[in-house]
C-alpha cells in the first residue's frame, strides 16, 4: 500500500516513484498494489493513478480533506491500514510523509524505517525463526558512512518512508486495470483540531530532481570564491548547480544544492562533476546520469571509474576553457 501525497489536487511525484516500485515488489511475491488517495475532488487524479499499476485505489474524499492535516489524514490510514491488513505500507520522505508515517506507526505499535534509499524483498532468520519475503529497508546510516539495511518482520504492516526521486517512475500502462473504491471514513469534530487560516507556498531556488543539466562542485573547488565557476558553467549551460556534501560542509553553497546519498538523487542527461573525488555515498546519488564528464587534478579520482569523459587538470583552467568554448560555437 502507499500513501500518496496531493498538494491543492496534485499528486506529489515521490508517490507514482513509489506506486512503480511497490508493482515490481509485488509482482515478485504475487501480491496486489494498493494506493490511498486523501482529499476533496480527487476523482481524476485518482483514475490517472491506476496506469502506473494499482489494482485497488482507495479514495476518501471530504472537503475538509482538502489539504493536509495530520489528526484525520492519520485516522484515515489507520482504519484503512486495519480493514485492508496490507503487508508493506511505504510513504514519501517528504514533510508530510515524514509527519503522518511516525504517528501510524505509533497507532499500530509497528516498526517504521525512515528515509529509505532502496527496497528489496528477501528472506531473514534470526534465533532460530524464518521469515519469508520480508521488505528489506535499505538507507545510509552514521552520517552516510555505511549502508544499514533494516527488517521488521514480526509485526506488520513493514513501513518505510523513501526519499524522493531514489525510485525510478515507471511509464504508465493506459491499458492497465485497476479500480476505485471509494471509502466512507466518519469524523469527529473533535478529530479537526487544527484549522488552515492560510497558506503561503515558496518555489524552490533549486531543481535538482528535474534537471537536464547539472554542473556539480566538490571540495576540490578550494574556496567559496572558485566555487563561483561552477555558477559560471552552469549559467552558461543552463544549468542547475549541484555539490558534493563537502562542499557543502565547506560552507561553499546551500544544502539545497547537494547531491548523493544524504542530498538530492539526480538522473540528468548530462552531470559535470568539478573537483569532486567521487565518494560512494555522491555517486549513489548521481551514478544514473546519461552521461557523466569528470574534471579532477587527481588521476586516479574514483569519480573517473562512471565518468564517460574525464579531464584530469585544474577546475579554475579547465572551467573558463569550457565556458570560452561554449559561448564560441553558440
Amino acid at each position: 500500500m502507499v500513501f500518496v501525497q496531493q498538494d491543492d489536487g496534485a499528486i506529489a511525484e515521490v508517490s507514482i516513484e513509489l506506486i512503480s516500485k511497490a508493482r515490481e515488489l509485488a509482482d515478485r511475491v504475487k501480491a496486489s498494489v494498493s494506493a490511498v488517495l486523501v482529499g476533496d475532488k480527487m476523482q481524476k487524479a485518482a483514475e490517472s493513478l491506476i496506469p502506473y499499476g494499482v489494482d485497488q485505489l482507495y479514495l476518501v474524499e471530504d472537503k475538509r480533506l482538502a489539504h493536509y492535516t495530520p489528526v484525520p489524514y492519520t485516522k484515515v490510514l489507520v482504519e484503512l491500514i486495519r480493514k485492508h491488513a496490507p503487508q508493506i505500507v511505504l510513504y514519501g520522505a517528504t514533510t508530510t510523509g515524514r509527519d503522518i508515517a511516525p504517528r501510524i506507526a505509533s497507532a499500530l505499535k509497528v516498526g517504521l524505517t525512515a528515509d529509505c534509499t532502496d527496497l528489496q524483498i528477501g528472506d531473514y532468520k534470526s534465533k532460530g525463526e524464518s521469515f519469508e519475503d520480508v521488505l528489506y529497508q535499505i538507507r545510509p546510516a552514521f552520517g552516510g558512512n555505511i549502508i544499514a539495511t533494516i527488517v521488521s518482520p514480526e509485526k506488520k504492516p513493514q513501513m518505510a518512508t523513501v526519499r524522493e526521486g531514489v525510485m525510478k517512475m515507471s511509464a504508465p500502462n493506459p491499458s492497465y486495470k485497476g479500480e476505485i473504491i471509494a471509502e466512507k471514513i466518519d469524523f469527529d469534530s473533535d478529530e479537526f483540531p487544527s484549522e488552515i487560516i492560510e497558506r503561503v507556498k515558496e518555489e524552490k531556488s533549486v531543481n535538482l530532481k528535474g534537471a537536464q543539466v547539472i554542473v556539480s562542485g566538490g571540495i576540490g573547488c578550494g574556496s567559496k570564491e572558485n566555487f563561483q565557476l561552477v555558477y559560471e558553467l552552469a549559467h552558461t549551460l543552463g544549468a542547475e548547480v549541484g555539490a558534493s556534501r563537502a562542499a557543502v560542509d565547506a560552507g561553499y553553497v546551500s544544502k539545497d544544492h547537494q547531491v548523493g546519498q544524504t542530498g538530492t538523487t539526480v538522473r540528468p542527461k548530462l552531470y559535470i562533476a568539478c573537483g569532486i573525488s567521487g565518494s560512494v555515498q555522491h555517486r549513489a546519488g548521481m551514478d544514473e546520469s546519461a552521461r557523466i564528464i569528470a574534471i579532477n587534478t587527481d588521476p586516479e579520482a574514483p569519480i573517473f571509474q562512471i565518468a564517460h569523459y574525464g579531464i584530469v587538470g585544474d577546475l579554475k583552467e579547465v572551467i573558463p576553457r569550457f565556458i570560452k568554448a561554449f559561448k564560441a560555437k553558440a
